[in-house]
């Protein structure tokens, strides 16, 4: 493709470094505090099934969190200008007390744009004061989670992406839930291009005026839902994206300052694998102040990777992220059409209710901000204010308000369905029901108050692994294997993997 061919000689060129296909990106160093005592990134985000659904990514050989993250601050509407960067953060040998954010498809942060960041990465680990403490005192009460050094559960990088995680946990296989918070995820990759419509267009005119998939440019709200294919939708994504590199490429300005993760994947195609080793400059480093948990973090710009230096035989493929894009904004599920979104992503009933919840967020009947604000101290008065609140949203019933509540760091309550029913069973002979399961749970797990979630979850994580083998060094494809039917007595030990190496 000569065009791409153009977009990689631009940048090679802009980035001075001798006739060698470069990208550019920021590394920011996130200091642990405090939590750098009982602070492990494996078991951190490998601690729950959310670190397996799109577009989280974890790399098992480099122990690497992989996804992309809008850096936009909260009060500013996501628009066209909001471009998910891929991040990656690690925790070295090297540096025990800090994590390690590769930002990828940039060359400098804003303030703002880093404590945008910093929150999000804090979120997803849990890193604030309050979590720690959590940590310490759970741990205490709980010997066995403090042998495994359970204690922090993973969660989204925002609270709107918990929201709909939670919805999609509700009532359905778990691969089923996989499948569809990767279709939001493909949908939005496909927003994305869209949103450079006039751009794309042209590009269309010239090159592919004729082409049958030009017409699957508009996603929404007039695209009829009857004639979607989803097949015709994932190839249309890729051509899309493909197309959005081609306009990129002849837009020189924009080439060069906004790089998103379509174009980073276009442009890095025919490189399978990535080194893991962090390179820094000696440029000037700048700090900034972190209130919530009185630690500094540090920036610097990165030298800009070579292809031929980050290719190693002990490394990693790349992030699949021209397969893939961020998750689906408030803003970007509201503007689609209800019906489309559910046919588009598979998503049944749960369509009305993600649209619905995107929609009461855009108009501001719902206060994300607020909502957060009002967990920072999880006291019982506050969780019974929170779950009233969250029960008047259409799709929020115990599971999922109790599932979100976890989320938002309240831990005294258990969800309880039918995977609960099948855990007493195998682990503590209990022939609950749906009306006892409740019961059971707080006879089993009350002593442990108020962390009961937190000691429930760290037994189900044990048996997991027992079962399938160690949940951190499964292959991608097998996450879905993990289901009651692949639980039943007798299949012990068929689906575990051996260790990666």
């Amino acid at each position: 493709m000569e065009s791409l061919k153009r977009a990689a000689d631009a940048k090679t060129k802009a980035a001075g470094n001798g006739g060698r296909e470069t990208c550019c990106n920021v590394v920011v160093e996130l200091p642990l505090g405090d939590a750098a005592a009982t602070f492990d990134l494996e078991k951190a985000v490998c601690s729950h099934g959310l670190f397996m659904m799109a577009p989280n990514h974890w790399d098992p050989l480099t122990k690497t969190l992989q996804r992309p993250l809008r850096l936009d601050c909260d009060d500013v509407p996501v628009s066209s200008s909001s471009t998910g960067l891929i991040v990656w953060i690690s925790h070295p040998s090297d540096t025990p007390h800090s994590l390690r954010i590769r930002v990828f498809g940039t060359d400098s942060l804003s303030p703002q744009h880093q404590q945008s960041l910093l929150v999000q990465v804090r979120r997803m680990l849990r890193l604030s004061l309050s979590e720690e403490t959590n940590v310490r005192e759970f741990q205490k009460i709980c010997e066995e989670a403090k042998e495994r050094g359970f204690g922090r559960v993973f969660r989204s990088p925002t609270l709107f992406e918990d929201m709909i995680k939670c919805i999609l946990l509700c009532n359905c296989q778990w691969s089923r839930t996989l499948s569809m918070a990767e279709a939001l995820c493909e949908l939005q990759l496909e927003l994305q291009c869209q949103s450079f419509g006039a751009s794309v267009s042209e590009a269309d005119n010239r090159t592919n005026s004729r082409s049958p998939t030009a017409e699957t440019a508009k996603f929404a709200p007039e695209t009829p839902a009857g004639k979607e294919s989803k097949r015709k939708l994932h190839k249309s994504s890729t051509n899309l994206a493909s197309r959005f590199v081609e306009t990129k490429a002849e837009m020189e300005a924009d080439a060069e300052a906004r790089i998103n993760c379509m174009e980073m994947s276009e442009f890095w195609e025919g490189t399978e694998k990535l080194s893991t080793t962090f390179t820094s400059s000696n440029n000037e480093d700048s700090y900034e102040q972190c209130n919530s948990c009185k630690t500094s973090s540090k920036i610097y710009k990165a030298e800009p990777c070579s292809f031929s230096d980050l290719q190693t035989s002990e490394s990693i493929e790349l992030y699949p992220c021209n397969k893939i894009g961020n998750f689906p904004s408030p803003q970007e599920v509201a503007s689609l059409d209800v019906k489309f979104l559910a046919k588009r992503c598979n998503l049944g009933y749960r369509a009305s209710r993600i649209w619905n919840l995107a929609q009461s967020v855009v108009e501001g009947r719902i206060q994300l901000r607020q909502l957060e604000e009002a967990c920072s101290e999880p006291s019982l008065s506050n969780y019974n204010k929170l779950a009233e609140q969250l029960k008047e949203i259409n799709g929020f019933g115990p599971f999922t308000c109790a599932n979100l509540l976890v989320c938002m760091g309240f831990y005294h309550v258990i969800p309880t369905d039918s995977e609960t029913i099948r855990h007493l069973k195998q682990v503590h002979s209990r022939e609950s029901t749906i009306k006892s399961v409740q019961r059971d749970v707080e006879a089993i797990y009350g002593k442990y108050t108020p962390f009961q979630f937190l000691a429930y979850w760290s037994e189900v994580w044990h048996f997991y692994e027992g079962w399938f083998g160690k949940l951190s060094e499964m292959p991608h494809s097998d996450y879905k294997l993990i289901t009651a039917t692949n639980m039943r007595p007798g299949m012990r030990g068929k689906y575990k993997r051996t260790k990666i190496s």
